[in-house]
């Protein structure tokens, strides 16, 4: 296994630093439990309740389930750990568990709905809206084009492998539209907007404001849709996350140009601009350009962090739909960060010329990563092999810096 060798190798083995009570996103109390009222009734109940209830032995932590776990291990250095043992679990979990409700996620620009296991669990639903090896049309608008699932599938997988360890798990899913959706929605919105195709499939499109109509309505063969299933981060009632306007956000703009596409010296502004000029945060956001490069990401406007932990914290590198759109061509401006600040951390500069290896390489290990998922093979190869290419355009930009 490529992939378990990648993970073996001292550059993916670096001592972390040292998580303290207040580097944690939650202070757990480590005598409450976690259980369902055995009466059915779907409640927390506090550990004086749950006593009855458990065999004895376990600890409060054994009963918490996957997600609850993955939540109180967030910490302000990474979102999960390099070798955590959950993973698998949290990944069969999103895969299998029995979905007991089914809604709209409100905002955003295209369908999603939040599904609800028994467990309290929830993930973020995304149907499939293209197959595999249909590329994003020449003539679109980045901010116009559709959000894949798969990309979401395959962003997880590439960010942890390149250690980055910032998008929450997802797993593909195939999902039955008539009993895990519209049998069991609340919504009544989404429940309107449910018919039968005239080939006899279960279509719905749901409200939002693009690609939500009969004429974009997602149908099921006769009523099963492949998606992505992510895990949801804690409520932000319980951890509150910024939202931070990227410095090399595109105008979004049929015909206007960004200030950082005719600006040369435009990374000497950010660099004196809070939270660019202290700590890592730059390198944190190129960190995260390197990642849109690889999988051909554009719309990147916005990323976001846990307020607790302040400006000295990761970046989440959510909403990932829009990448792995083309395989045929690159977009050489999506490294603008890298290109115009020449900084990039060098633990990230090593991996990356680690992953350009023959025993390492890059779409070998991602297209093995790939191979558990439920809805293999996630990512056409051609896909794949532009990985490689990418990484080599990355490792070239990064050579020129080194020489200038």
């Amino acid at each position: 296994s490529k992939l378990a060798a990648l993970f073996e190798h001292p550059l993916y083995n670096i001592p972390v630093l040292e998580v303290t009570e207040k580097d944690k996103l939650f202070i757990v109390n480590p005598m409450e439990k976690f259980s369902l009222r055995s009466s059915g009734s779907d409640e927390w109940v506090s550990s004086s309740k749950a006593e009855t209830l458990l065999s004895t032995g376990k600890t409060a932590y054994d009963t918490y389930p996957a997600w609850l776990k993955f939540h109180i291990g967030i910490n302000r250095y990474e979102l999960y750990p390099r070798r955590d043992p959950l993973l698998p679990t949290l990944l069969r979990d999103l895969a299998t568990q029995r979905i007991v409700s089914s809604v709209q996620k409100s905002g955003g620009t295209q369908l999603k709905l939040i599904m609800t296991f028994p467990n309290y669990g929830q993930a973020l639903f995304k149907p499939m809206k293209q197959t595999r090896d249909q590329e994003t049309p020449i003539d679109f608008f980045y901010f116009s084009d559709f959000e894949r699932h798969n990309a979401e599938i395959a962003a997880f997988h590439l960010d942890r492998i390149l250690d980055f360890r910032r998008i929450p798990p997802v797993s593909g899913r195939l999902v039955n539209i008539t009993k895990e959706i519209r049998d069991i929605t609340t919504d009544k919105k989404l429940a309107k907007t449910f018919f039968i195709s005239p080939a006899g499939n279960v279509c719905f499109y749901g409200e939002c404001s693009y690609y939500c109509s009969t004429e974009h309505a997602l149908c099921g063969k006769p009523d099963r849709l492949e998606g992505s299933m992510a895990a949801l981060l804690p409520d932000k009632s319980l951890a509150k996350r910024r939202s931070w306007r990227s410095p090399w956000r595109r105008s979004y703009h049929k015909s206007k140009k960004a200030e950082w596409e005719l600006n040369p010296n435009y990374c000497a502004q950010v660099r004196e601009t809070p939270p660019y000029d202290r700590g890592h945060r730059l390198l944190d956001l190129i960190d995260m350009t390197i990642l849109d490069f690889l999988m051909g990401n554009m719309d990147r406007h916005h990323y976001e962090t846990f307020e607790k932990f302040g400006n000295d914290t990761f970046l989440l590198h959510l909403d990932n739909g829009r990448g792995f759109g083309t395989h045929s061509r690159d977009e050489p401006s999506i490294l603008a960060p890298l290109q115009q600040c020449c900084s990039i951390k060098k633990s990230t500069y090593l991996r990356l010329q680690l992953l350009a290896t023959q025993p390492y390489r890059l779409s070998d290990v991602l297209r093995e990563a790939l191979a558990a998922d439920p809805l293999a093979p996630v990512l056409a190869e051609p896909h794949l092999q532009a990985l490689d290419r990418r990484l080599g355009k990355v490792l070239v930009a990064v050579g020129r810096c080194l020489a200038r």
